[in-house]
């Protein structure tokens, strides 16, 4: 059924008239998800949706080029998206039209956003306020799905608190230590190449001042193992660490990203969760179970992700 449906898609695409074929090869099919297809424009209105202004401000050759370069991860992103929707109705989850217009309220607050502000916003990406509401639907039926299917079944025992606690003690003995995440790139053979390097770092930058999650970018980008984890260091004694990351972090708050800075391993983007000391290890316990947890969740995702990829129908034709 599924070769059916690619092999009819191919044989319109190949009887139409010349002048009309050509406008529709925007909307190639780039993937067969089971019965469902992804198309070329689908495609790149995501990354479209999800680029910095600055990539968007680019020429439109150099833009395309980008993109280009990054079609099949977010082939591969898009791809995941739609079998999570798939398994979401397959369970029977629903999204009423009042979710969606209360997720649209909470965004308008939070970024002090008026309707005619907020389709301003969504015109300037290329989407309608429809479109929108439909990527909202998207996001709040996959997050219900893995609620129920990974995070609400994950449990972390004092048993495992207390051995991180073991293994990490050194870290919190005395003086202050520093909850971290971080976005690395290796420092590169040629000096010559460390430009290519900071204008990624710039752009990953950019993403996160327009409120891009640093742990989704860390995983996408981060050549550090900890990028797995989305870039969590967990906690680091501030006596170990190198003179470069205390003068970074001696003028942060918790919360804050710094900007890009070299050690002699590479180039860093650090992220201060929080600066504790030995008087306050109740917190300290509190944000280790909840980084336990985070671990946990991920590792269950990757596999769950991979279980439905298994049993899924999947072509892709880029």
């Amino acid at each position: 059924m599924h070769k059916f449906i690619v092999t009819i898609i191919t044989l319109i695409l190949c009887i139409l008239p010349d002048a009309f074929n050509a406008a529709i090869l925007l909307d190639r099919v780039v993937a067969v998800v089971n019965k469902e297809v992804i198309t070329w424009s689908e495609l790149y209105k995501m990354m479209e949706f999800e680029t910095t202004d600055q990539v968007n401000a680019l020429k439109e050759e150099e833009r395309l080029k980008i993109f280009k370069d990054n079609e099949a991860t977010f082939l591969e992103k898009l791809i995941d998206m739609r079998l999570q929707i798939q398994e979401a109705k397959r369970l029977g989850f629903e999204v009423s039209p009042e979710e969606v217009k209360e997720a649209i309220e909470t965004i308008k607050i939070k970024y002090s956003l008026t309707d005619n502000t907020l389709e301003e916003y969504l015109k300037k990406e290329g989407l309608t306020l429809e479109e929108y509401k439909k990527r909202l639907y998207e996001q709040i039926i996959i997050g219900k799905l893995i609620n129920l299917q990974i995070r609400n079944k994950i449990v972390v025992s004092e048993e495992e608190v207390e051995k991180y606690l073991e293994t990490n003690k050194e870290n919190f003995n005395d003086g202050e230590a520093f909850k971290l995440k971080q976005i690395f790139f290796g420092r590169p053979q040629n000096e010559a190449d460390k430009k290519a390097v900071e204008d990624k770092a710039y752009l990953i930058v950019q993403k996160l001042r327009a409120g891009e999650d640093f742990s989704a970018l860390a995983k996408e980008y981060s050549e550090d193992p900890s990028g797995k984890l989305g870039g969590d260091l967990g906690y680091i004694k501030k006596s170990y660490m190198a003179k470069e990351f205390i003068d970074v972090l001696s003028s942060m708050k918790e919360g804050e990203f710094s900007n890009p800075f070299w050690t002699e391993k590479g180039l860093h983007i650090v992220k201060l969760d929080e600066k504790v000391s030995v008087r306050n290890m109740t917190e300290v316990r509190k944000d280790i179970r909840k980084q336990l947890a985070e671990n946990k969740f991920l590792e269950r995702y990757k596999s769950w992700i991979k279980g439905l990829r298994e049993k899924a129908y999947i072509v892709i034709n880029l």
